[in-house]
């Protein structure tokens, strides 16, 4: 990353950006949604406000050990603000590769426009030592310091410390754009540059507005990590079956059953979430059965041949993609979700016929919402059995499958071609 540019634009709109995130509490793509300045900038300095902030999230522990090192006494309370114009300084010296001289001067001009010229000199003293020393100093903090204690504990759990670590690494990097077409994806790759994955998938380097792709506008294709994309089809030959998908928005996994013929009926209790689905597929050209309702409490006319059931989640095998997801999810979020998820595995069961199949699918890297919530399910009782998932249903990726049998793609999986999101899924036939 150079500093050519003229970013100073740029760079207010990040501080804007992360203070929205940390001190306000919004989820980052919605704060770049709501920023008008964000959306006014031309495209090329709205991508570097982006990576600035996303850097700054991802790399927040690390930073914050830095800080707390070079900063002798605790800021006072107005003092927050300044500390995220030395997050933001310092996510660019260490991680950005953008010259010291740069994110110092920009930095202090930032603090004085911000009405904060008191710390004008405290600015300069930090991120100065930062830019001489900051490198050594990195050390002493691997990449696990980004992680909260909670999310961190379910990794080492489920995957061992060794495990965790790499999770922990490979959740920092910006992730790649993955693609779901309709058909022809050897065609579409040669068109869009992008690589076809073992799993279908075809996958490029993002750069710019999806808008101006080929193929965008004509409805060819729909972003969907490599990871997402697996669920729908450890469903099997849906053609002409009756199928129920469950917390459907935003509709990637729609888009996969409809074109596989699926007599298909997708629920989201969200009329937001589901206007937002409809619309992804009408840019498609496609249309489905959609029903807003409470899942737990809706159910469909006669007994279904399978269902999809994707619920509410912490997300947090999507941290490539939305690292504000370190700052913003809890334990007790956390145990709220997994009850929410032992009610709706309750409700999908209850809706299939027997012999019908159960796809159980979360985005989220924590085994109490994974590996856990099967295992619970399984063994009260229910009349389902596990079907085991095997690794020629995902494209050969030996190593995402568990012991039991299950689905579980961590973000260095395939790291060679870029990584994975986390995702978990476990398929179940009805008794």
């Amino acid at each position: 990353m150079t500093s050519t540019l003229d970013v100073s634009a740029a760079r207010s709109v990040a501080f804007d950006l992360l203070r929205s995130v940390l001190a306000r509490h919004k989820t980052f793509e919605n704060a770049m949604a709501i920023h008008d300045g964000f959306r006014r900038l031309p495209a090329r300095d709205k991508g570097f406000a982006r990576l600035i902030v996303a850097t700054t999230l991802r790399r927040l522990g690390q930073i914050d050990g830095l800080l707390d090192i070079c900063i002798e006494k605790p800021l006072p309370k107005a003092g927050d603000a300044v500390r995220d114009i030395l997050r933001l300084g310092t996510a660019q010296m260490l991680f950005l590769g953008v010259a010291p001289h740069a994110s110092v001067n920009s930095a202090v001009t930032l603090v004085e426009s911000r009405k904060l010229t008191k710390f004008k000199g405290l600015t300069n003293a930090v991120l100065r030592r930062i830019s001489r020393d900051g490198g050594e100093m990195l050390a002493e903090f691997p990449d696990i310091c980004n992680i909260c204690g909670w999310m961190l504990a379910g990794w080492i759990e489920a995957f061992g410390e060794q495990t965790a670590a790499r999770i922990a690494t490979a959740s920092l990097a910006e992730p790649p754009l993955d693609i779901s077409v309709k058909e022809n994806p050897e065609g579409w790759a040669e068109k869009l540059g992008a690589r076809v994955l073992p799993t279908g998938t075809l996958r490029r380097r993002f750069e710019g507005p999806l808008e101006g792709m080929s193929g965008f506008s004509d409805g060819a294709w729909w972003v969907q990590d490599a990871a997402a994309a697996l669920p729908a089809k450890l469903l099997g030959d849906v053609q002409d079956r009756t199928v129920v998908e469950l917390c459907a928005a935003p509709g990637g996994k729609t888009a996969q059953l409809i074109l596989a013929k699926a007599r298909l009926t997708a629920v989201d209790r969200s009329e937001t979430r589901l206007g937002r689905l409809k619309r992804n597929l009408s840019r498609l050209g496609l249309s489905t059965n959609l029903v807003t309702a409470d899942a737990t409490k809706w159910g469909p006319p006669a007994p279904v041949d399978a269902i999809l059931l994707d619920p509410p989640c912490t997300s947090t095998g999507t941290i490539r993609r939305h690292p504000d997801i370190l700052h913003s999810k809890s334990w007790a979020e956390l145990t709220k979700l997994t009850a929410l998820q032992d009610r709706l595995l309750a409700a999908a069961v209850e809706m299939l016929k027997p012999g019908g199949r159960l796809v159980y699918c979360v985005c989220s890297l924590q085994p109490e919402e994974g590996e856990h919530r099967i295992a619970k399910f399984v063994e009260s009782g229910v009349p389902v059995d596990l079907d085991p998932i095997r690794a020629d249903e995902i494209g050969g990726i030996v190593d995402a499958i568990t012991t039991q049998g299950e689905l579980r793609t961590l973000p260095h999986h395939l790291g060679d071609k870029g990584g994975l999101d986390g995702f978990f899924a476990a398929r179940l036939i009805r008794t």
